[in-house]
């Protein structure tokens, strides 16, 4: 277990009250913690979108916004090195939340869940492409362009018009990003959590693997 100077110092403020009721503060670190994992692993509104077994020993969240340039960027060069590395070879399990700093991130989000449905490996096909058109179709022709990528992805223009005015979809979406920022604490994107231990912003592959490693030798 990691223990962050932040929360073994706010244990230590309450070290002389839980001993006197009998409690170890080095007990409450470790309730916090699985409280914090526990808040992070589940699903709110939408299913998890997830690659790799689900009783896997160590479990990546992603929060991530579709027009974010950060996002993009990590998609491109580090994802595919975790994927590789750690999902293909059913080492981890690896779950992507939408967090959309923009309607049109929600649109994105929203079009993804369309095409993508319950099957977790298309939607992350459609995430890949969506952060590698990035500039296309989070510029001023976003509509037209979502059209285009649905329809290469088996959907109608009917279709994707009655996608992204789904007000459930993007309610549910928006509960979950409510969630996310008041429960998790995640106010910037891309924010990552590792068996819930938070990692805000650009992270390189090298940085994951030296918390992947132990966690799985553990």
């Amino acid at each position: 277990m990691i223990i962050t100077r932040r929360a073994f110092t706010a244990v230590l403020s309450l070290t002389g009250l839980a001993a006197l009721a009998g409690f170890s503060p080095f007990r409450l670190i470790a309730d916090a913690m699985a409280q914090s994992a526990a808040d992070v692993s589940k699903p709110v509104s939408l299913p998890d979108m997830a690659l790799g077994p689900a009783n896997a020993k160590v479990t990546i969240v992603e929060f991530a916004s579709m027009t974010c340039p950060h996002c993009a960027a990590f998609n491109a060069e580090v994802f595919p090195k975790i994927k590789a590395e750690y999902i293909d070879t059913g080492k981890i399990r690896y779950v992507f939340r939408e967090f959309p700093l923009d309607i049109k991130a929600a649109a994105g989000s929203m079009l993804a869940r369309c095409i993508a449905k319950d099957n977790a490996g298309k939607y992350f096909a459609v995430i890949d492409l969506l952060f590698k058109q990035q500039l296309e179709w989070a510029g001023p022709k976003t509509t037209e362009t979502l059209k285009l990528i649905g329809k290469q992805a088996g959907l109608t223009e009917q279709n994707v018009e009655d996608c992204l005015k789904d007000q459930a979809l993007l309610a549910k979406i928006s509960a979950d990003q409510k969630y996310a920022n008041e429960v998790l604490k995640v106010d910037s994107t891309p924010t990552f959590f590792v068996n819930g231990e938070k990692i805000k912003g650009e992270t390189s592959f090298d940085e994951f693997q030296k918390k992947i490693d132990p966690l799985l030798n553990s």
